[in-house]
């Protein structure tokens, strides 16, 4: 979805964190993704509608038959109550179907991602770093002391 990351990207709809690692608002791009789903659902309803209403054999006689099309192309279920004749007809289905079904599957799966709880390794790596930042501090820390203690156990013994 090279198209909703630019846009994202564009309108600045994600923070940076302390190592430099991009998060997104998924909400955003969801909001984005099916505002996109339907404005493609429409546009290319409207230019099978043009394309197909004056058509011989066509069973697509209104707007409402069209924008249904478009929906059935891009679930893939295609009931086959409406289908193009025309090759304009023919190629809007054909890019709702190529279109359709990736938005669709963006969707789902930040529904996916949001409702089953699915984990973000990216979060997961960045506590890791930090936990590892302060135990390397703790470490760093004992290890002054344990200098500290020898040098002065040292001094005693001379």
């Amino acid at each position: 979805m090279g198209i909703i990351d630019k846009i994202v990207n564009k309108l600045g709809c994600y923070k940076i964190d302390e190592f430099g690692v991009k998060n997104y608002n998924y909400r955003v791009i969801g909001f984005l993704a099916l505002l996109l789903y339907l404005l493609l659902t429409i546009f290319l309803g409207l230019i099978a509608f043009f394309a197909e209403v004056k058509a011989p054999h066509s069973n697509i006689t209104s707007v409402g038959d069209a924008i249904w099309l478009m929906f059935m192309s891009s679930s893939t279920i295609g009931f086959g109550d409406h289908y193009p004749v025309t090759i304009v007809g023919r190629l809007a289905v054909f890019t709702m179907f190529l279109f359709g079904v990736g938005i669709l599957g963006v969707v789902g799966s930040l529904y996916a991602k949001r409702m089953l709880g699915f984990s973000d390794t990216g979060v997961k790596n960045r506590e890791l770093r930090k936990q590892n930042r302060e135990i390397l501090k703790r470490l760093k820390l004992l290890e002054e002391k344990i200098e500290q203690s020898t040098r002065s156990s040292t001094s005693k013994h001379e």
